[in-house]
């Protein structure tokens, strides 16, 4: 019963330490160059109903119900999916934009882990038909998914998507 007592409280230690280690924020982002103007670009990506459109997590789950609320693409609209394990649960809401600039969204994760997280895209004029947009997410890690981002980090979890949703999103607004 000792031996047993001791190897839970070296378990507990153990973890504790890693969780004490690791990074607790986090800051992922991607960023690419679109031949279009600044504001169309914008105007695009504000819009929460056009996000399956290009942003990879949608493709996880083309069957999950979405629901939306208030004046898409202004502060305060926001919506709610549900879909598959892949996908899970959660609701996005837009609150902060600075027109033809800056759109930073919440995100609540029900399902399947409970995670807040601030995304962000900002987009900059380079030429007048050339538009520079960095699309990213930042938060704060709790136990025990610091532990987890030891051995798979937010920046290899997120950054492959973030740019595969760059290149649909740079794909889809070259064609039209």
């Amino acid at each position: 019963m000792t031996l047993f007592f001791y190897l839970i409280i070296a378990f507990i230690t153990f973890f504790a330490f890693l969780h004490a280690w690791a990074k607790k924020e986090y800051d992922v982002s991607r960023t690419v160059v679109i031949n279009k103007p600044r504001e169309e670009v914008f105007n695009f990506v504000r819009q929460l109903k056009k996000q399956p459109l290009w942003n990879p997590w949608f493709k996880r789950d083309t069957e999950a119900t979405l629901k939306y609320k208030g004046e898409d693409g202004k502060v305060g609209s926001s919506f709610y999916w549900k879909g598959n394990s892949k996908v899970g649960e959660g609701i996005q809401r837009i609150v902060k934009t600075k027109q033809g600039r800056v759109l930073e969204t919440k995100i609540l994760f029900v399902k399947p882990v409970k995670v807040n997280a601030l995304t962000y895209v900002g987009v900059k004029e380079i030429e007048a038909e050339k538009t520079k947009m960095v699309w990213g997410t930042r938060g704060h890690l709790a136990f025990p998914l610091t532990i987890i981002s030891i051995f798979y980090p937010p920046e290899k979890a997120l950054g492959d998507k973030f740019q595969d949703g760059l290149k649909e999103l740079k794909d889809i607004l070259e064609t039209n």
